[in-house]
């Protein structure tokens, strides 16, 4: 905390208001599920996105980030449109004009980034960056805004003002996690309960296995996939893929029309399926190592229906469970990213090895493999 607010000093000529924080974050299971108004069930990274922030009433916004080239970005507030910033500044000024768009008065501000989530690896590093401005600027304003609040806005700062499409898991997770506990999300209405995961209790570990890769083929994927989806609950006159349970799928399917409809829609239902068949595990605390099985059949999903994956991940996986992992599979948004794999403790340095070397021998640059660990959500350091 120190070194950021020192940081903060040297740019701006003064000490900063407040230190926050907020994680990335990696999904354990139900992916493309959370625009489908679906289930999740992700958890907080160590890794944390930290800002130091002083509140300004100019009308200016100042952003810096210590882990990009390019000196102190200055931005007019009531200047702020969509489409009107590029790069990374445009996370944080997304979130200062979603929340003035809502309504918030949110005058100005001086703020010093640095972030240790790795980027481009499916690990929300842009949530962090989002969720860690929208809780500073909360608290210097004293808006009063509920984590679930502040979540939305941070999804619509990256919706609206930077132009992605995504969900509303990631900054959910970043926002609302809690140290030593799972987020069981429901998107539709952002109820959410925090589920004991203490994995090392009962001998296991989690690990993420950082491709270190992105494919060109993702650019637009996510955007088409979530139109599929919205396509195939149209044609089933229902508001959104969640309400179709895994008994009424065969039926569904049979409605379908477009084989690459029904792929995604079979994806949807039957990952949604799977996150309440684990979240069954945990509560009943039976043998979590049979989370493992429905690891492995979500990534078949992912790589088969959705087709979202690719060799790096592929190879990822099979590696891992070749090497005695109970399951792996992708995360995030595919095509590059990571993995998470679930693994007995005393293996987890065999099959980190294992994921190296088939790596190495097939010719792709080293992964990152980590433990993930639940960790806390976004808060106030000083």
């Amino acid at each position: 905390m120190s070194g950021v607010a020192a940081e903060f000093g040297e740019l701006y000529g003064r000490a900063p208001d407040g230190v926050w924080a907020a994680p990335g974050r990696v999904n354990l299971i139900g992916e493309y599920t959370d625009f489908n108004e679906g289930f999740v069930l992700p958890l907080a990274l160590p890794h944390t996105a930290v800002a130091a922030v002083s509140r300004r009433d100019d009308g200016i916004l100042r952003l810096h980030s210590r882990d990009v080239d390019g000196g102190v970005v200055e931005l007019a507030v009531d200047a702020l449109k969509p489409g009107g910033v590029e790069g990374w500044a445009a996370y944080p000024a997304g979130v200062v004009w979603a929340l003035r768009d809502a309504g918030h008065p949110v005058g100005g501000a001086d703020v010093h980034l640095a972030s240790t989530v790795p980027t481009g690896a499916g690990l929300s590093s842009s949530a962090a960056l989002e969720v860690v401005t929208a809780l500073a600027l909360n608290d210097l304003y004293g808006l009063g805004l509920d984590r679930p609040r502040l979540a939305l806005l941070a999804q619509r700062a990256e919706n609206a003002f930077v132009g992605v499409p995504c969900g509303v898991m990631d900054q959910m997770a970043s926002a609302c996690a809690e140290e030593g506990h799972a987020l069981f999300l429901d998107t539709r209405d952002l109820s959410y309960r925090q589920v004991p995961f203490d994995l090392a209790a009962v001998g296991l570990r989690l690990l993420v296995v950082d491709t270190r890769v992105k494919h060109a083929l993702g650019d637009g994927a996510y955007a088409e996939r979530r139109a599929g989806c919205e396509a195939g609950a149209r044609a089933l006159g229902v508001r959104a893929l969640r309400e179709v349970s895994a008994a009424q799928l065969p039926d569904a399917l049979g409605r379908l029309s477009d084989e690459t409809v029904r792929r995604y829609v079979r994806h949807v239902v039957s990952d949604n399926d799977r996150v309440a068949r684990t979240i069954a595990l945990l509560d009943a605390g039976g043998d979590m190592r049979a989370v493992g099985a429905l690891l492995v059949e979500g990534h078949a999903s992912l790589r088969d229906d959705l087709r979202v994956s690719c060799p790096e991940l592929d190879l990822a996986v099979s590696a891992a469970v070749g090497a005695g992992a109970l399951g792996a599979r992708m995360t995030g948004g595919g095509f590059g990213g990571s993995a998470v794999v679930l693994v007995p403790a005393g293996a987890a340095d065999s099959v980190a090895d294992a994921v190296r070397g088939a790596f190495s021998a097939a010719g792709y640059g080293e992964p990152g493999v980590f433990p993930a660990v639940p960790s806390a959500g976004a808060r106030r350091l000083g």
